[in-house]
């Protein structure tokens, strides 16, 4: 499961991200790295971005970019 399919309120884990080069670095650079605790806040009205809370503070992204975390419980 990846992080875009996810709806506010959800919990979940990190697992893998599955992008490399700039993108797969600018995501490790915001703090997602297997085994961190993400929680969906909300989602924005047209979509992006998803604004989540990681490791004590909200973050958002696009859901293009949310497609390349994996996830789990």
């Amino acid at each position: 499961m990846t992080l875009d399919e996810l709806n506010p309120g959800t919990r979940c884990v990190m697992k893998d991200i599955t992008t490399d080069g700039a993108l797969g670095q600018r995501l490790m650079d915001l703090g997602f790295y297997p085994g961190a605790e993400i929680e969906i806040v909300r989602n924005a009205p047209l979509v992006d971005p998803v604004e989540l809370h990681l490791d004590g503070y909200h973050v958002s992204i696009r859901h293009t970019e949310a497609r390349h975390i994996q996830v789990g419980d």
